[in-house]
């Protein structure tokens, strides 16, 4: 009895720290995404824009990436409440299947010679995407983590959360490094910057069949807990925003 409750613990805790790495996994992909657009734009704005001033394409360019930034509320509040009607697991994998799509749309969208106006449109649509993924994901996240983790566990993993964001942000900028002495620039400059793109969707849709098989049910989950701590929560959300 002894040897199958170890063997049944152990089982547990493998599939408990599976599902903790699929949760975390996403949010790699989110800002290797995420940041590699800002380290390519100098690349990528000729291509959807007018050639008439280099300036004003990188502005435009720039102007597009706040787009994402104004998304983020909107996908945290709307995935919030998606997590919270279908659960952590579905949450966590529309997030990701969002990024996946974005990032897509960018490595294979047309340039403003083939479609005119309709090159830039499709940049501002995966952009907003993303900015909905973005914004979804970190909530959905953070707390699927936190109710999968061991109870004396919870803060250390919690903290892959950042340690992910900041681990996208480095393997975005190894592969454009790696484009950057691999290819001429010119090269770069006209197609090479896809392939950033094409990686951060293929990472996307690996995550996407990765989070599909997450357990779905977590031992924190319950109605019981609706509403607790509503002060803690407030207080949690308003002091980072401010500092």
């Amino acid at each position: 009895m002894a040897t199958a409750a170890a063997a049944s613990s152990a089982a547990d805790a493998r599939k408990r720290i599976r599902d903790i790495l699929g949760g975390s996994a996403g949010n790699l992909v989110e800002w290797y995404d995420w940041y590699a657009y800002s380290v390519l734009t100098i690349y990528f704005a000729p291509v959807f824009f007018p050639k008439e001033d280099p300036t004003a394409q990188l502005l435009s360019a720039a102007a597009i990436f706040a787009v994402g930034f104004l998304m983020r509320p909107i996908g945290a509040w709307m995935m919030g409440i998606y997590s919270d009607r279908y659960g952590r697991k579905s949450g966590l994998t529309l997030s990701v299947a969002l990024m996946a799509g974005g990032a897509l749309l960018i490595a294979a969208a047309p340039t403003y010679a083939m479609a005119g106006a309709i090159a830039p449109t499709i940049l501002v649509v995966a952009r907003m995407l993303q900015g909905l993924s973005v914004g979804g994901e970190y909530g959905a996240s953070a707390t699927y983590i936190s109710e999968k983790a061991m109870r004396n566990r919870r803060a250390f993993w919690a903290s892959f959360q950042y340690i992910t964001l900041i681990g996208g942000q480095l393997l975005a900028l190894a592969v454009v490094v790696l484009l950057q002495a691999l290819m001429p620039e010119s090269e770069l400059q006209q197609w090479g910057w896809r392939i950033a793109f094409g990686v951060g969707a293929i990472l996307a849709f690996a995550v996407y069949f990765l989070r599909a098989r997450l357990g779905r049910r977590s031992p924190s989950r319950g109605r019981a807990r609706t509403g607790r701590h509503r002060r803690s929560a407030i207080y949690g959300a308003v002091i980072p925003a401010s500092s």
